[in-house]
């Protein structure tokens, strides 16, 4: 059986590195927005389909990865 690779701490940690920068870049872009722009943002469900979309993608790139 071939061996699995696992996330050592160094892609863990870069990993959730760029989850918070991300969050801190998308909360800082949201405050330039005007205030109709954050109240789409505020009182929409757009934050759902951020979500959804991304997972989508994701679990479409894990099932479309070749098997060795």
């Amino acid at each position: 059986m071939a061996d699995i690779r696992q996330a050592g701490l160094r892609e863990v940690l870069l990993v959730a590195a760029a989850a918070v920068i991300t969050v801190l870049v998308a909360a800082f872009a949201t405050a330039l927005l005007p205030k109709p722009g954050q109240e789409v943002v505020f009182h929409t469900p757009l934050l759902i389909a951020v979500l959804i979309g991304g997972t989508a993608l994701v679990l479409f790139r894990i099932l479309r990865t070749p098997r060795s």
